[in-house]
């Protein structure tokens, strides 16, 4: 399992960017861009979704606040 380090206002603000990024693309943005949006909006609501990031984990950047 992975360890938690996302902390809670992290995962929000992901979750966010992560639903605004998906939404444009099902709003029109097409081409490359698009689909990079698309998939970038994907790992970030899915970071949120499990509360951690393996990008964190190879930097050792912890957001949690809880020791888990």
């Amino acid at each position: 399992m992975l360890k938690t380090n996302v902390g809670n206002i992290d995962r929000v603000i992901r979750a966010i960017i992560g639903i605004a990024l998906v939404l444009a693309f099902f709003m029109g943005s097409g081409g490359v861009a698009g689909w990079i949006m698309l998939v970038l909006g994907i790992i970030a609501l899915g970071t949120a979704a499990m509360s951690s990031c393996p990008l964190y984990s190879i930097l050792g950047i912890n957001t949690c606040q809880r020791k888990v």
